[in-house]
């Protein structure tokens, strides 16, 4: 899904020995060159055990009237030692052509099951996917929950030294992180307070085309840049917003709500 994947990276299994509490309910809105053309919504839900997130958006003004569409993704787990472990995620995608549903089953970061509905030609051209290039992954949205080890402030220059490898059902890269600088930000309506901007890096691995312009454009980007900002209550980091540099001008995708808080521990039951 397309918000997904503006927005898909994270960071290695490291763990934490206490588990936290948070959920964040985020608005959207995407840019080219200042003008809007799409809307997403984003909600994630950190509990001491399980987590899940999911988002959903679509194309508005002009390019809805060339191009229209619209996508969901989720994902869940759960959460060992503090480190956020997917079991599963789906994404739906629809256009004026087609819809298209993926799913992918991990454990312990490894695909153990997936499928693309309707399943796609064979193109001779991609690169293949291996089995091993389906071993320690993450998919799309987890991949966008940034954890922060350690105990020192999470919103910092060390949470852009990390990357993640991603298998999106299709398509398998990496993305790399580099810390640019802090700045603050203030949403319409939530979140005020810093923010860190790390440059974001585009590696494909398999599962490509490499003739493909928009890989090749993506791939070459140095400029590409996100800003993370953080889940109350947890060590997790979400994008707050995140800017490419294309063609046409530049598109962006930036939080116009960012409304999270921390949530208490659950209280065990009693007889």
């Amino acid at each position: 899904m397309a918000f997904a994947a503006f927005c898909g990276l994270g960071l290695g299994w490291d763990v934490a020995p206490a588990a936290a509490q948070g959920r964040l309910e985020a608005q959207y809105e995407a840019t080219l060159s200042g003008i809007p053309v799409g809307r997403g919504a984003w909600t994630i839900d950190i509990q001491d055990d399980v987590f899940s997130a999911a988002a959903s958006g679509g194309t508005i003004g002009i390019l809805k009237s060339f191009t229209g569409g619209s996508g969901t993704g989720a994902s869940q787990g759960r959460v060992v030692n503090g480190a956020l472990v997917a079991t599963g995620y789906q994404a739906s995608t629809t256009t004026s052509k087609k819809t298209e549903e993926i799913h992918i089953v991990l454990d312990k970061g490894n695909v153990k099951e997936f499928g693309i509905a309707p399943e796609p030609p064979v193109d001779p051209d991609r690169i293949v996917v291996t089995e091993a290039h389906r071993r320690g992954v993450w998919d799309p949205m987890t991949a966008s929950l940034l954890r922060v080890p350690g105990t020192g402030e999470p919103v910092s220059p060390e949470a852009c030294h990390t990357g993640a490898p991603v298998f999106d059902g299709r398509m398998r890269y990496d993305l790399k992180l580099d810390f640019k600088r802090m700045e603050s930000v203030k949403a319409e309506k939530g979140y005020r307070g810093p923010v860190v901007v790390c440059a974001l890096y585009f590696v494909p691995v398999a599962g490509y085309i490499p003739d493909r312009p928009v890989i090749k454009y993506l791939a070459a980007q140095r400029s590409i840049e996100i800003a993370f900002a953080p889940v109350a209550g947890t060590r997790i980091l979400v994008p707050f917003w995140v800017k490419i540099p294309t063609p046409l001008g530049p598109a962006m995708l930036e939080a116009t709500s960012f409304i999270t808080a921390p949530q208490p521990p659950k209280v065990a039951k009693t007889q």
